[in-house]
């Protein structure tokens, strides 16, 4: 499975010996970079328990190793859904124009 951006991979020791602590990795980018077979390079995000980003990585992963635990979302339904459009509304501190 070649992962895509959007993906949430679970890298473990499995991926590279590096990993012995497992870590939650966002993908950014997947780079087309000559690497050994089975191999790639991901750019993305380390994530903390809650799936935050805590720091940017660039990491050199097998393709096999890889665990995949949430998906990038799929561009073909990207116009299924759209969202509702909010009306602004005026508060106390909006600009208001008068007329004169």
């Amino acid at each position: 499975m070649l992962p895509r951006s959007g993906d949430v991979l679970q890298i473990t020791r499995a991926a590279s010996v590096q990993f012995a602590q497992p870590m939650l990795f966002r993908v950014i980018r997947v780079h087309d970079w000559p690497t050994y077979d089975g191999w790639v390079w991901l750019d993305g995000y380390e994530l903390n328990a809650d799936g935050e980003a805590v720091d940017r990585r660039s990491i050199f992963v097998q393709i096999g190793g890889l665990r995949q635990v949430g998906s990038a979302p799929d561009p073909r339904m990207r116009n299924a859904r759209q969202p509702a459009i909010r009306q602004a509304t005026r508060g106390p501190g909006a600009a208001r124009v008068h007329a004169r």
